[in-house]
């Protein structure tokens, strides 16, 4: 049977994941601001703009590059879910394949912390792990789209999901560098993956 003691000890640990929740909550949204206006920010910004000490930022996160991967793993869910609930299964492979990429760039659009963090990465296999989900949606779109004639079937899948990730990046090192924005560089994507991969 539960004692006074012990239900009050629950709700002190129920309290302490609470308000770390919030922290956490705290941090990650300061530091997608200050990034994307920032991107060398440090410790002690995200801290301030979080409106909490440097000891407790470091508490939830060890390091800066901590930080940026829970950032990114974050994006990466909300893409992930917006891409499940945009049912690609629907309609021809090719306008599915817009819509994926289309989805996608919305992200980088509402999150510029991405783009001003982009680069090559630091660890290609976690990296590779953190994408898997939309990849396994892209291969599917892909296999499909060559099955129905809507991709030239002569190009194996695993190109056009490379060639696809390879100029995402590249529109996105085009908008870092400020030679396109980014409106023009998700026309020009759009655009080029529609010819590179047609009949």
């Amino acid at each position: 049977m539960s004692t006074v003691s012990d239900l009050t000890e629950g709700g002190r640990r129920r309290r302490r994941r609470s308000d770390a929740e919030r922290s956490v909550t705290a941090i990650l949204d300061a530091a997608a601001r200050i990034l994307s206006e920032n991107p060398r920010a440090g410790m002690g910004e995200i801290a301030d703009a979080a409106g909490l000490t440097r000891q407790t930022v470091y508490v939830h996160f060890p390091s800066r590059d901590a930080i940026v991967k829970a950032l990114t793993d974050r994006a990466t869910d909300q893409v992930t879910a917006v891409l499940q609930a945009a049912d690609l299964s629907r309609g021809p492979a090719a306008e599915a394949l817009l819509r994926l990429v289309r989805i996608s760039w919305e992200t980088f659009e509402a999150q510029p912390f991405l783009l001003n963090m982009a680069g090559p990465p630091t660890d290609p296999d976690s990296e590779h792990e953190r994408h898997l989900p939309v990849f396994g949606m892209l291969k599917e779109l892909v296999d499909r789209g060559r099955r129905e004639g809507d991709f030239d079937p002569d190009l194996p899948t695993s190109w056009i999901i490379a060639a696809t990730v390879a100029l995402g990046h590249a529109a996105g090192e085009e908008v870092r560098a400020g030679r396109i924005t980014s409106a023009q560089a998700d026309a020009i994507l759009q655009d080029s993956l529609r010819r590179l991969f047609a009949r």
